[in-house]
Formats: structure tokens, sequence, C-alpha cells
């Protein structure tokens, strides 16, 4: 769908979407944690939309800009939020309930974006200059909100996967997953590089890209 834009007109339209996903994100980790004990986001002043408190000049900014303009789509990262995971309640509980809320984030985000791309469609013909700029943000929030869900949910360390798995695996399985941590993004990027990434996640997406269209009324 994203052909007939030009490379300004994509990245315009991408821009939003993109840094909302990756800042809330973040802050969704932040804010549980803080609601189960700990204090150290909020009290680094992490718990805020403002994007200057979260970007990494590198994940949030460069690579996404150089995957929109090589192969149209993109994924980023911010800069992780600060968490004591001491401070948690019950860190058995807590632990995973912590690293599930930026996923959860994520899939609310596009359950949003899904009903705006749904009002852009039934906007009067009269607004289209307003409405298919909104529609290209939708899709847009839709896609890369699913991706960052489906990519962060791998149950690869560091990723927020890694971390639910690590915290409910029995103890042997656990230790074992928690000694890849060091080498889980040299493993990410690997796989990105050689597109097998794409591979694994890609189904997972489009499965729930297309649940999100159903639920929002665009199918």
């Amino acid at each position: 769908m994203f052909n007939d834009l030009s490379t300004g007109q994509l990245v315009a339209v991408a821009i939003l979407p993109t840094l909302l996903a990756i800042v809330v994100h973040e802050v969704a980790h932040g804010w549980v944690a803080y609601r189960l004990g700990d204090n150290t986001a909020f009290m680094m002043g992490r718990l805020t939309l403002n994007p200057f408190k979260h970007i990494d000049p590198i994940g949030t900014i460069l690579v996404p800009f150089i995957l929109i303009i090589t192969v149209g789509f993109a994924f980023g990262w911010a800069k992780p939020v600060p968490i004591d995971w001491r401070n948690l309640q019950q860190p058995k509980r807590d632990i995973p309930l912590v690293a599930a809320a930026g996923p959860a984030s994520n899939f609310l985000m596009a359950i949003g974006w899904g009903l705006l791309t749904k009002l852009a469609s039934i906007l009067p013909s009269s607004l289209s200059a307003f409405a298919e700029p909104l529609t290209y943000m939708g899709i847009w929030g839709i896609w890369i909100n699913i991706i960052l869900m489906v990519f962060n949910l791998m149950p690869i360390p560091p990723t927020d996967g890694g971390r639910i798995a690590i915290s409910l695996l029995p103890s042997r399985m656990s230790y074992s997953l928690q000694k890849i941590e060091p080498y889980g993004m040299f493993i990410i990027v690997g796989l990105l590089l050689t597109g097998i990434l794409w591979q694994i996640i890609g189904p997972a997406v489009e499965i729930v890209v297309t649940l999100i269209q159903y639920l929002t009324g665009l199918h």
C-alpha cells in the first residue's frame, strides 16, 4: 500500500506512529513496574511520553529511518526504561507482568490506530485531503505496533519474551536461557540480516494484523 508514496511522504506518515509505538512500549514497562513497587523509572523522569527522554539515536532514529527508505518498513527501539527488579513486591509474579506490559501496549495501540483508520474511511469525500494521510498513518500504526509486539515476544533474551520465559521456566531451563542473553542481540541482528527474522515472525504478524482489522471493522 505504501509503494505509491514518495520517501518524504512515507517518513511523514510513519514518524508519529513509530515514535509512539517505541516510546509507549517503554513507558508501559516503567508504569507497571511503578505500580508493582519499583519507582526507579519514575524517579528518573522516564514515565513520560516526551520522546526526548527515551530516544536512542541509533535505535529510535537511525535504524528506523534507514529501513524505511531501503525496505519500506521498519522497527526500532528506545532507551530501556530503568527497572530495579529487586524492588518488585513479588518478583516471580511481577517480572513477567512488567515484561508483558510493553507488547500489551503495542496491541492496544494497534487497535487505536485501527479505529482511527476506520474513522478516516467514513469521512466525507470533501475531507479526502485529510482522510488519505490519516489512513496511511493508521495502517502504518497497526503494522508497526504488531511487528514490535510479535518481535518482542520472541523468547530470545533480552527481548520481553525472553524475560518472560526466564521467569516462568523451571530453574534449569531458565538458567540455560539466561546464558544466551549476552549474545541475544547478535542472534537477532543475524536473523534480521539473513531475512530469517521475518520468516519467523511474519506469519504471526499477519495473523494478528488480520485480527486487529476484524476487531476495528476494517474487514
